[in-house]
């Protein structure tokens, strides 16, 4: 099984890139081919893209930085995409994003994937950084 981690150094503070990546309604804001739209469904999200509509959830824990990501098209069946915001020594902050290849995707579908979230980071470092 293939897998990918994204990493960037950004300027804001820690309690500043979890609050905003944490927040489940800034998520269009800056995963632009991803959550090309975000509904709600209910109690739940779901995002929509090209390659269709899935539920969506967030799990965050302020304590540790902790940010996993939840995707799948129901919620028995939502893979993990665990992300962590890290406080550097400095005052600035690692984000760190690592996705996993579905046992049944194409390698060229989890390579597309990794190219649009390493576009989606430079989103994040647009808003992010000071």
């Amino acid at each position: 099984m293939n897998h990918a981690t994204v990493t960037t150094v950004l300027t804001a503070p820690q309690q500043e890139v979890f609050r905003y990546l944490a927040d489940i309604e800034r998520l269009p804001e800056w995963a632009t081919e991803f959550a090309r739209e975000l509904r709600r469904d209910g109690a739940d999200y779901k995002v929509v893209n090209g390659l269709g509509e899935f539920f969506f959830r967030i799990e965050a824990d302020p304590a540790t930085g902790v940010i996993d990501m939840f995707a799948g098209p129901d919620r028995e069946q939502m893979a993990v995409f665990p992300t962590r915001a890290v406080a550097l020594p400095d005052g600035r902050t690692a984000y760190s994003f690592t996705m996993f290849q579905a046992p049944d995707m194409p390698d060229e579908l989890f390579e597309s994937q990794h190219a649009s979230l390493v576009r989606e980071f430079a989103n994040i470092e647009r808003r992010l950084n000071r």
